[in-house]
């Protein structure tokens, strides 16, 4: 019996940890992350009906986990936040299953609001409200880029190399 319970233990503690966390945030919050950031840190903007999101997504994941596991120390990490644009009904259950089935390894926000006028200028002054778009911020190096379309790999890695420089 103390067997069965400690495997009906381990398997929950097992599952709890491979389920995605996703988090609400306001767009303060999300304005805040950006300005006290202490490392590089790339923001897609993405929403599960977007093709061209979904599209660049593993680019995303693949290339900076790469540079992550090369990197010296925890601040020459760069800092991945993908922030979903999904309506309210998706959230949290429909959002979560979707980032699981495509093994989303990033952190992944949910901005809860509804008015692209106050939310977009709050992430960048240039964006319009198109996704994907992504904030790629490094206050180390004064670097700051605003991208407002889908990236191939190569866009991706001459982004990554110029918050790096």
């Amino acid at each position: 019996m103390k067997r069965l319970l400690t495997f009906i233990c381990f398997l929950l503690w097992s599952w709890a940890t491979h389920a995605q966390e996703i988090r609400a945030v306001k767009a303060t919050e999300l304005e805040k992350i950006i300005s006290e950031t202490d490392r590089p840190l790339v923001i897609n903007m993405w929403a599960t009906w977007c093709v061209p999101c979904i599209e660049e997504i593993p680019y995303f994941l693949q290339e900076i986990k790469k540079h992550n596991e090369g990197a010296g120390t925890s601040s020459d990490s760069i800092r991945l936040i993908l922030v979903s644009l999904d309506g309210k009904e998706n959230y949290p259950k429909q959002l979560r299953v979707f980032a699981q089935k495509r093994k989303y390894t990033a952190e992944i926000l949910w901005l809860d609001e509804t008015d692209a006028d106050y939310f977009c200028p709050k992430v960048d002054p240039k964006w319009s409200g198109v996704i994907p778009a992504t904030l790629f911020v490094n206050p180390k190096k004064g670097y700051r880029n605003f991208v407002e379309e889908q990236l191939s790999p190569e866009a991706l890695k001459r982004e990554l190399m110029a918050i790096l420089k």
